[in-house]
């Protein structure tokens, strides 16, 4: 007996000199991480933990949860640790000023994650770079341009299509329905129309295909499974998953796109394009700078960004401004009195009628601000060492710039987390234009549809306005504000009543 009581206890004196050198080896990690972490001059943050970082910190839900919190506490240049790899968040308009217009070509480039290369190989418009991107940069906003974007035929186009959607919405005969899919219906046709050169019917199966591809390739940059696959791109792209479906939808699209740019390429009339992708073709032959990458391959990414990305922010928004309607009756009678004042329930409404339309105008502008689409813009990298707001940038480390704090400044907003149209009218009922109010980002990065969304916006919303009273569905006491995790974020799904005016 007192032989097996002193092995047990020679085991225990073992276990605890064995424990005492774990602890003393952990606390060695620890101290030689904080000394690392100090010695990059990184902007304050919350301590990261060794190889995880702040991972524990974010969570696996909607990190936008979580990041405005840093910035509350750490200031508008702060970082956190995603793994081993620092990533600096920037919010604050005089930052995003400082940055991204004072500081423009040092924030142009786009740091590197592999759901992004597995999506665009580094081409396109969205998460390409350096020269090439300017190129086709430049080359799309001259495009649009070409094709009527800020110009009066586009805006009849627009128009043609809010005459389909008061159709579409007229035959649901006031019962509760989902309006999102009629919406990306109507926003997917004026891109189509500008990269295509023709529209789809809105019950076209193969239409919603597309716009259902579309949607899964921009949420899986954001969502767990993209986020998993960029820590463990090798591991991922062997297991099933989100992921996989979305790569595979990716390339249906792909095939979509190529078909299209084949049909193009027999029946194109150099002297008379049609459209984006005629244009592009046009370009392709004319043009002498291969660094640019004029190429097929880049049409394909460029249209995929355009159709993608000109579709979900733009009927993303629209939804909540229904949804908005619905839960704030006294907003939507205002606006529908002053539409009737100005210009009636059957002229169609022009851009021109801004001026007009103070209130309704304000109305829309704080849509955007509060239902904050894009809560933040694609990550940049620095392409040299410098400063923001005094704190070291390094190169070649991620920056995130987050929207959502600047437009949901105290300082600009009296009632930042409550939607109030006064926001952006003065003491007289005049529209205010609001200097911080940068829902499409600013500098040489800002979004090149901004022009074409804004002549959506404002054009369908009145269109709904003059024809319909939104409401929600008889017996339902609230409407709900949750969101979707994604590039765009919309409202979870929610069904409302379209009652003809």
């Amino acid at each position: 007996m007192a032989s097996a009581l002193e092995r047990l206890t020679h085991l225990m004196d073992q276990w605890m000199d064995v424990q005492g050198i774990l602890i003393f080896l952990f606390v060695l990690l620890l101290l030689k991480h904080l000394n690392d972490v100090r010695s990059r001059n990184l902007p304050p943050g919350p301590f990261p933990l060794p190889f995880i970082g702040n991972v524990l910190n974010i969570g696996f839900n909607n990190p936008m949860d979580f990041f405005p919190k840093i910035a509350e506490r750490f200031g508008n240049v702060s970082t956190l640790f995603l793994g081993e790899k620092p990533c600096i968040l920037l919010t604050g308009y005089e930052c995003f000023k400082e940055a991204f217009v004072e500081q423009a070509d040092i924030f142009t480039d786009r740091p590197y994650f592999p759901v992004n290369d597995r999506i665009c190989k580094g081409k396109g418009l969205i998460f390409s770079g350096g020269h090439m991107w300017r190129q086709q940069r430049r080359f799309a906003l001259s495009t649009l341009k070409y094709f009527g974007v800020g110009k009066k035929t586009l805006e009849n186009s627009i128009l043609q299509e809010c005459h389909i959607v008061c159709d579409a919405l007229h035959t649901e005969r006031g019962l509760p329905f989902n309006p999102h899919h009629v919406l990306t219906y109507a926003v997917g046709n004026v891109i189509c129309s500008l990269v295509f050169g023709y529209k789809f019917d809105y019950d076209n199966h193969h239409f919603h295909q597309l716009l259902q591809y579309s949607d899964d390739i921009f949420k899986l940059p954001v969502n767990n499974w993209g986020r998993l696959y960029n820590e463990f791109p090798t591991l991922m792209s062997l297991l099933p998953g989100k992921h996989q479906t979305a790569f595979d939808n990716l390339s249906k699209l792909k095939l979509f796109f190529q078909e299209e740019i084949m049909k193009h390429k027999e029946d194109r009339n150099p002297s008379n394009p049609r459209d984006y992708i005629d244009c592009y073709l046009d370009e392709i032959e004319k043009s002498k700078d291969s660094a640019a990458e004029f190429t097929e391959e880049n049409l394909i990414h460029c249209v995929l960004d355009l159709f993608g990305a000109g579709t979900e922010s733009t009927a993303k928004t629209l939804s909540w401004a229904l949804l908005y309607m619905a839960k704030y009756p006294e907003v939507q009678e205002k606006v529908q009195s002053e539409i009737d004042q100005v210009i009636g329930q059957t002229r169609q409404p022009s851009m021109e009628d801004r001026t007009s339309v103070p209130y309704t105008y304000a109305v829309i502008h704080e849509i955007q601000r509060f239902a904050n689409v894009l809560a933040f813009i694609p990550p940049r990298i620095a392409s040299k060492d410098t400063t923001v707001a005094g704190c070291v940038i390094p190169k070649g480390v991620m920056v995130l710039p987050m929207l959502k704090p600047i437009l949901e400044d105290q300082k600009e907003y009296s009632t930042p987390y409550e939607f109030n149209p006064e926001h952006f009218l003065d003491e007289n009922g005049k529209f205010v234009k609001r200097e911080n109010f940068i829902p499409f980002s600013l500098g040489k990065r800002t979004c090149p549809g901004e022009q074409l969304a804004r002549m959506e916006l404002f054009l369908l919303f009145i269109s709904l306005m003059q024809h319909f009273t939104i409401l929600p569905p008889e017996g339902q006491m609230q409407m709900s504000l949750k969101r979707t995790v994604a590039i765009a974020a919309a409202p979870e799904p929610f069904q409302i009543r379209a009652v003809p005016r």
